[in-house]
């Protein structure tokens, strides 16, 4: 599993250009279950990611399609790793390792 922040490198008027793109990309990964939650940092300053497990590579050029990336507005930093303790409910996103 990978916990993914966003940072914005652009002033915040910039990433707002953008905003809608970047929504519409969420969805649909969302939709695929390719993301399983996106939310906004405070203050403005990006986003974090939490995505399911996929080889590393596959995140990378999924990641490489953020409109937020493709316009140079945020960049994004991917640290992985083995949920072995979840809350009830959650148990289907335990590793099995």
């Amino acid at each position: 599993m990978f916990v993914v922040t966003v940072t914005y490198t652009a002033p915040i008027d910039e990433v707002d250009r953008w905003r809608p793109a970047h929504g519409e990309w969420l969805n649909d990964l969302l939709a695929k279950q390719l993301l399983l939650v996106a939310g906004r940092r405070p203050e403005w300053v990006g986003g974090v990611y939490l995505i399911p497990e996929m080889p590393s590579d596959e995140i990378h050029r999924l990641l490489a399609t953020d409109p937020y990336l493709l316009n140079g507005v945020a960049e994004h930093q991917v640290v992985e790793f083995t949920p072995l303790l979840v809350a009830a409910g959650l148990e289907e996103i335990k590793s099995s390792a």
